[in-house]
């Protein structure tokens, strides 16, 4: 039986600040295929192949001024695009794949050879705005997958779910008018790059399709549950998403360098149980995530391994861990992010 889960890796984004001093190192993708590898994980999934993106797809969501900037790059030592953001010789040809990783499995999953996929791509993309690297990120991957799905398989309505700890500022800018896409995002605040408030809800037609849950460090698990039962579950399933991607940062870990949340491999793999739920009422199952951040090495290593476990339907969690999220109480925050967004969604 051929599995109904894809994984999008390849050697090349691993060339991508290979040999520098940088937290975003090969080294986070490399504990990940490592883990694919071993004796419990092989053979699961099904192995999806990347093509690199062309200049003419990447303009969907970026301007030529930076497409050729990030082109300039390439074969170069070092360049610095901005304070965090660098290059190495090969990061443009790595950032076109890491895109038309993406968009492969979105191939997959539109021609039925998978349900689900996850693509374990790097550069990560959420903070690449129109004109500007930054944030580690040269391109968005995520805002050019939604906008390949919709550009090639006529996908009308789509959600991102952003569960980065940093909150994705270009993904939001790239649909903050589009009444097409809706943009749920959880992160850190105030913290890099200083966006996501809770009056930021979309403009023009896009308003209230940005939903943004601004949390103050500390926040576990069962945090992170409630937010997404609350919150997410009931928007999503007034908004009927046909396609759901979820920029997947593992910065939110109870030990990332960068964080302070509490997050352990259950919380993400609960996450990853309600997306799944949302996509099966309504995007037959559709899912395509994305790696973005996480710095702690085995942290990122054992909560990508829960999610991908959860995707396949081999579940970490447990009744008794379930039935603990469940009984747990909503944080403050999710009255807060109601009150601003119950105009939009009567449903809350």
């Amino acid at each position: 039986m051929s599995s109904r889960t894809g994984v999008v890796c390849h050697n090349l984004y691993k060339e991508h600040l290979a040999g520098s001093p940088h937290v975003e190192s090969p080294e986070r993708l490399q504990v990940i295929y490592d883990m694919l590898d071993a004796a419990d994980m092989a053979g699961k999934f099904l192995s999806v192949s990347p093509r690199p993106a062309t200049h003419d797809e990447l303009a969907w969501v970026h301007s030529h001024s930076h497409i050729e900037r990030v082109a300039a790059t390439e074969g170069k030592a070092h360049v610095s695009l901005d304070p965090d953001t660098q290059t190495t010789p090969l990061s443009y040809q790595a950032a076109k794949l890491a895109v038309g990783g993406l968009f492969s499995l979105v191939d997959n999953i539109f021609d039925g050879s998978i349900e689900n996929g996850f693509a374990l791509v790097r550069p990560p993309g959420h903070h690449a705005e129109r004109d500007q690297a930054m944030g580690f990120c040269l391109f968005n991957n995520v805002a050019l997958g939604a906008r390949y799905a919709m550009n090639t398989y006529g996908v009308k309505k789509i959600l991102i779910i952003d569960w980065d700890l940093h909150h994705g500022n270009a993904t939001q800018n790239s649909f903050y008018t589009d009444p097409d896409v809706l943009y749920f995002s959880t992160h850190q605040y105030p913290y890099y790059p200083g966006t996501g408030g809770l009056r930021e809800a979309g403009d023009g037609d896009g308003t209230g399709l940005t939903v943004n849950v601004p949390l103050s460090p500390g926040y576990g698990d069962g945090d992170f549950f409630k937010i997404f039962e609350q919150i997410l579950s009931p928007i999503a399933s007034t908004f009927e998403p046909e396609l759901i991607f979820v920029s997947a940062g593992f910065d939110t870990y109870v030990g990332d360098p960068l964080g302070g949340m509490k997050v352990t491999p259950q919380g993400y793999a609960a996450m990853t149980r309600l997306i799944m739920d949302l996509a099966k009422q309504y995007a037959s199952g559709r899912v395509a995530i994305t790696l973005e951040g996480g710095y702690h090495l085995t942290g990122l290593r054992e909560s990508v391994k829960a999610v991908l476990k959860e995707l396949v339907g081999d579940s970490v969690l447990t009744p008794s861990n379930l039935e603990a999220l469940e009984k747990g109480t909503a944080p403050p925050i999710v009255d807060d992010v109601i009150q601003v967004q119950e105009p939009y969604w009567p449903t809350l």
